[in-house]
């Protein structure tokens, strides 16, 4: 029983962890990358679709990304999905590919932006503490119940405290690696 508690909170820990990188990967770091305009949608025939799925992107440089419309109607539609998601970034055009360019941060924009990871970074370290807590009130209600002896309990909530550091630790080197990669000039 105690496995399956400790089980449970080491996946929701994991996922935690992935959603934060996942945050983090839409963050602009001055550096082009796709997964910038993942959460945006645009009208496709009536059905809001993700921009991969109207259009290849890639990125030709390290500070442009290039959207290549499957069918050329299109090109204003995504400029507006673009313009609407308030990334910051204005789309330019030739008729068939759409160009982002990433300007420059200053270094305060990169400081802004440090300080945002640093507050989502916490978040995520409150998330595993309840977590942490969730799992500790289940292993005590199972004592209470008889269900396991106090010596197990003992060693369960060691073991869900060594993995709630594991994971914390996991939180701080995602955060010191995107804080690298945001004062990167």
């Amino acid at each position: 029983m105690t496995k399956d508690i400790i089980q449970d909170m080491s996946d929701h820990m994991v996922k935690t962890i992935d959603a934060l990188r996942r945050e983090y990967s839409k963050i602009r770091t001055g550096r082009a990358t796709t997964s910038l305009l993942d959460d945006i949608r645009v009208d496709f025939y009536g059905t809001p679709s993700p921009l991969s799925s109207v259009a290849t992107l890639s990125v030709p440089e390290a500070r442009t990304i290039t959207l290549s419309p499957w069918e050329p109607k299109m090109i204003a539609p995504i400029e507006k999905a673009i313009l609407n998601s308030n990334i910051g970034l204005t789309p330019s055009n030739d008729g068939r590919i759409i160009r982002l360019i990433l300007p420059s941060l200053t270094e305060e924009r990169r400081k802004d932006i440090v300080k945002d990871l640093k507050r989502k970074a916490e978040d995520d370290r409150i998330a595993l503490r309840n977590i942490r807590r969730d799992a500790i009130e289940k292993l005590k209600k199972l004592e209470k119940d008889k269900k396991i002896t106090e010596d197990e309990l003992k060693r369960a909530e060691k073991e869900v405290q060594d993995l709630t550091d594991k994971h914390v630790a996991k939180v701080d080197e995602v955060l010191a690696h995107k804080e690298k990669e945001v004062m990167e000039v």
